[in-house]
């Protein structure tokens, strides 16, 4: 009984100690409705989303996910879609066709590159949205006002990314020791 006390107090001990040495970054970004991501070493994921193509649009316009995951692309539209991307982050080496496929189908495709997909539809110019995806699981999307707060980042330095659609990218070094602050305009 001493010993399953023993050990259930260390494990206490080991979890507490690790909350202690997770810290958190705020701020706001200018303008609003932005990502904001931690950099690193990639972390995989084995989460998946689906990114649905209803009204001719991709819904939700933005998502963000961590490396790893996996996005269904759905179909709900009484047409064909095509969902392809022309590189990510620029690296046209990583571009992708999907292909065409009909209403009610879903196709899968994992993300095991950081960066951002700028997804369209070669059968609906119109179209577009984009996959953020990030290297760690520290990221978070703005509120419309540019408030964000990302949680649980253990303390260390860290290159810290804000992203905005049409916008450019801005990365600051931030050291993060409980709270720390970040903020951020985009041109």
């Amino acid at each position: 009984m001493k010993k399953q006390s023993l050990f259930a107090l260390m494990a206490i001990v080991l979890v507490a100690s690790q909350v202690c040495l997770a810290g958190s970054i705020k701020g706001k970004v200018t303008p609003g409705k932005s990502v904001v991501y931690v950099e690193g070493t990639p972390v995989m994921a084995d989460k998946t989303i689906v990114v649905d193509q209803k009204g001719l649009l991709f819904q939700p316009h933005i998502a963000v996910v961590q490396v790893g995951t996996t996005v269904e692309f759905l179909n709900s539209d009484k047409v064909q879609h095509n969902v392809f991307w022309p590189h990510i982050s620029g690296d046209k080496k990583k571009t992708h066709n999907m292909g065409t496929w009909p209403q009610g189908q879903k196709r899968p495709f994992k993300f095991t590159d950081a960066g951002v997909v700028t997804l369209l539809c070669n059968v609906h110019p119109e179209m577009s949205g984009f996959i953020v995806v990030s290297p760690t699981p520290y990221f978070a999307e703005t509120a419309a006002d540019g408030e964000f707060t990302i949680a649980n980042i253990p303390d260390g330095t860290y290159t810290v990314t804000a992203w905005h659609e049409g916008k450019k990218t801005s990365s600051k070094q931030i050291t993060v020791s409980g709270a720390a602050t970040a903020d951020f305009t985009l041109q």
